[in-house]
């Protein structure tokens, strides 16, 4: 079967894999002061691993690659310890745990993940133009 926008299945992959970072990225902000979630502990901030596959690597040129999400994983990082003796959710020494999140990286993260899904869409737009071009030459 002759694909007339080879790109956009690996296009297409590497949107929901940006999609997928962009809401993980959206929780960690949501929970970035949840000092108690339903497991007693503080919200742990999670990342995404993204994971890139050959398709069909010798039968077909315009074959290309995928990328999918791997897994969506916990960071590791230790919790943030405040001092505020009067927390509920405080310490005996006083201090409270706050998730290890990152606003500023979390920010960071949210930025490159929308440029990289904007420069996927404008890949699709120009495959799109460039088959509608060349469907037109044919006609002619």
């Amino acid at each position: 079967m002759i694909e007339l926008i080879p790109s956009i299945q690996s296009t297409r992959s590497a949107l929901d894999a940006e999609r997928t970072r962009i809401e993980i990225v959206s929780q960690n902000l949501a929970n970035a002061n949840v000092t108690r979630s339903v497991d007693g502990q503080p919200y742990k901030r999670k990342q995404v691993i993204f994971e890139s596959l050959v398709n069909n690597a010798g039968t077909n040129p315009n074959s290309g690659s995928t990328i999918r999400v791997s897994r969506v994983e916990s960071d590791q990082r230790p919790f943030r310890e405040v001092f505020k003796p009067d927390h509920p959710d405080a310490d005996p020494r006083g201090y409270v745990r706050y998730p290890n999140v990152n606003v500023h990286e979390e920010m960071v993260d949210l930025i490159a993940s929308s440029r990289a899904f904007e420069a996927n869409i404008a890949v699709v737009k120009n495959a799109r133009q460039l088959a509608q071009q060349a469907m037109a030459i044919g006609k002619r």
